[in-house]
């Protein structure tokens, strides 16, 4: 499938659907933790991960940030920063100046499973940041991105940079590459459906029956 396609199927599509669809597939560990929140309401992410590894490892390395600016000088247009942090909450490892350069290089967004900083910046640039919350720490001396385009536990979903990442209000899906066409034909079928089943709910009808004919809810 070409990209662009891909892309005008999934707008019209939403993170539960996706999420329901995978289920069905039995890839059923594909949503991120629930506390992996956008910085604002209307932060939406579609498009390819580029995985990045973060370790906690306090003391100054002497080349501060070198694999994670390195990581960053090879985002392509439609990139996804994914960045994994085993559990890290010590410092703010995404900020202002990072989404500047990402969004130059063509990037979409960033999900990160720690800490973001410069929310409001971040926010004024209308690029969409997902994180389990803020600090003011800089990661310089307490955590290092060690690796990148390596396989990631992020937010308790495996993945690898070429999966598909989904990101709306509601939180994080993760498509592996291969599942995706079967996932987005799933989905749409799926998106239909409720359309109709709204309808039916909406006109007061029993919801024990309408689920009975669509076995949709």
């Amino acid at each position: 499938m070409l990209w662009d396609d891909v892309i005008q199927r999934l707008s019209k599509l939403y993170s539960a659907v996706l999420c329901d669809s995978l289920d069905h597939l039995e890839f059923r560990h594909q949503a991120m933790t629930h506390t992996i929140r956008p910085l604002f309401p209307e932060a939406r992410i579609i498009g390819i991960a580029r995985t990045l590894q973060s370790v906690l490892k306090p003391g100054r390395p002497g080349k501060p940030y070198e694999k994670e600016l390195q990581a960053l000088d090879t985002v392509q247009s439609g990139d996804v920063i994914v960045i994994a942090t085993d559990g890290d909450f010590t410092s703010g490892l995404w900020g202002e100046l990072l989404s500047s350069a990402a969004k130059a290089k063509g990037a979409v967004g960033a999900v990160v499973d720690g800490l973001t900083r410069d929310a409001a910046a971040i926010r004024r640039k209308a690029f969409p940041v997902f994180a389990q919350g803020t600090s003011l720490y800089d990661s310089y001396g307490r955590s290092e991105v060690v690796s990148y385009d390596v396989p990631i536990d992020c937010g308790g979903v495996r993945l690898n940079s070429g999966d598909v990442v989904f990101a709306d209000f509601d939180g994080v899906v993760i498509i592996p590459v291969g599942a995706l066409e079967g996932v987005l034909d799933l989905a749409e079928s799926r998106a239909s459906r409720e359309k109709i089943v709204d309808v039916e709910f909406r006109k007061g009808r029993s919801v024990v029956d309408v689920f009975a004919e669509h076995g949709i809810l």
